[in-house]
């Protein structure tokens, strides 16, 4: 099995995406490292973070709005979308891992992790 090296540009963008903390679009990440490099190409950062995504380094969240967003934190957490101004947030709280095994019992599924996201107005849109 071989296995992938870990390339500069794949470096760039997993340095990128740690810094934004604001879970991007796959448009939104390249137009930021686009910046900074204008030769790492989208299809470049399309695939390795598919490829990021898929060896666990980061993470790919499923939001209500259908489009890929992506997230340097890999631990388990649940997150807040804003359905005012489109804000996503990480949120603080425990993570329920029972509700996997619940779910393993019931169905007989195996249950990897799970995701929930929270929507309302932040703060801000509250005002």
């Amino acid at each position: 099995m071989t296995q992938q090296r870990n390339t500069v540009q794949r470096q760039i963008i997993l340095d990128t995406l740690k810094k934004m903390r604001v879970h991007p679009t796959i448009d939104d990440l390249y137009a930021d490292i686009h910046m900074g490099h204008p030769s790492i190409s989208k299809s470049t950062v399309y695939r390795n973070l598919r490829q990021l995504a898929h060896k666990g380094a980061i993470r790919q969240v499923s939001l209500p709005d259908g489009l890929e967003r992506y997230d340097g934190e890999t631990n388990p957490h649940y997150h807040f979308k804003c359905t005012g101004c489109g804000h996503i947030l990480d949120l603080d709280i425990r993570y329920l891992t029972g509700m996997n095994d619940k779910v393993q019992e019931e169905y007989g599924v195996q249950v990897d992790r799970h995701d929930i996201v929270f929507s309302g107005l932040c703060q801000k849109c509250q005002g």
